[in-house]
C-alpha cells in the first residue's frame, strides 16, 4: 500500500492524516487493491456490499443502466476519487447503480462497516475519517445535484449550455476540457447523442462555442442575448455574476 501513499494522501477521505496513520487505518478498514480491464464491471446493480471504491489508476464511469442497455453516466472517477460510500455505509442496501471501468484501473477497498464500529485497538483516527466521510458524502450529493439541474432543462441546446457553463465556472476559464467523450456526455445529460451533436455543431456555426473532441472554448459578449448565463465580459476578463 505504500506506493499509492501520495494519492492517498491528497485525497479528502484522509485529509489531516499523516503517512503512518494512514497505514494504520488501512489495517484496520481491511484495505484491498484489485485490478480492473477496461469496460470490466467493479459494482453491479442488484448485488450489495461493505467497501467503498477508491480510484489509485485509470478511472471509472458509475451508471445506470435498463433491461434493454440503455446507460446513463451519473458520474466519471478519476484518480482520487471514490465511489460507493453510500451503500457501503448502508448496511445490506442492494446497489441500484454500476461501476464499470473507464479504462484499465487499479482500485483500493475499503471496509466502511470498519470504519463506523471502534476497532479492537481503540483506534484515535477513527473521529478524523468519519468526519472526512460526512465531507465527501456531502461532496457526492453536490455532484449529483449538478447532474439533476443539466438533465433537468427542457431541450438538448440547454442542457449543453447548463453544462458547459457549470465547467466553465469550475475551472474558471472559458476554455476547457470536459471528461467524457461525446458518447459519455450524451449518456451523461441523458440526450441523444445525434441531436446533441447538431446542436453543437450550431453552436459553433452560431459562434457561441469552439471545440476539438473534449476541449470547449466558449465565447462570450455583453450582449443580454448571451446563452452563457451568469457570466459578463469585462477588460478581457470573465466576471462571474
Amino acid at each position: 500500500m505504500k506506493k499509492y501513499l501520495p494519492i492517498l494522501r491528497s485525497s479528502p477521505f484522509f485529509k489531516g492524516l499523516k503517512d503512518n496513520e494512514i497505514l494504520s487505518i488501512l489495517h484496520c478498514v481491511n484495505a484491498t487493491v484489485i485490478s480492473k480491464e477496461r469496460d470490466s464491471y467493479i459494482f453491479r446493480a442488484g448485488d450489495s456490499t461493505d467497501v467503498m471504491g477508491l480510484v489509485v489508476s485509470g478511472g471509472v464511469l458509475v451508471i445506470k443502466e435498463d433491461l434493454w442497455g440503455h446507460r446513463n453516466i451519473l458520474s466519471k472517477c478519476h484518480v482520487g476519487d471514490f465511489f460507493g460510500e453510500p451503500y457501503a455505509a448502508s448496511s445490506g442496501a442492494v446497489l441500484n447503480i454500476s461501476v464499470v471501468a473507464d479504462e484499465d484501473c487499479e482500485i483500493v477497498f475499503l471496509n466502511v462497516q470498519r470504519l463506523l464500529i471502534t476497532c479492537s485497538t481503540a483506534c484515535e483516527h477513527h473521529q478524523k475519517l468519519i468526519r472526512n466521510l460526512v465531507r465527501v458524502l456531502a461532496n457526492k450529493i453536490l455532484i449529483l445535484n449538478d447532474k439533476i439541474t443539466h438533465v433537468g432543462k427542457r431541450t438538448t441546446r440547454d442542457k449543453l449550455l447548463s453544462y458547459l457553463s457549470a465547467e466553465s465556472i469550475r475551472h474558471s476559464s472559458l476554455s476547457f476540457d470536459i471528461p467524457f467523450d461525446r458518447q459519455q456526455l450524451a449518456d451523461y445529460l441523458c440526450i441523444d447523442r445525434a441531436a446533441m451533436s447538431t446542436e453543437i455543431s450550431k453552436l459553433q456555426k452560431e459562434g457561441f462555442i469552439k471545440t476539438n473532441r473534449n476541449h470547449f472554448e466558449l465565447t462570450v459578449s455583453d450582449d443580454a442575448d448571451s446563452p452563457i448565463p451568469g457570466r459578463k465580459r469585462s477588460c478581457g476578463q470573465i466576471d462571474y455574476v
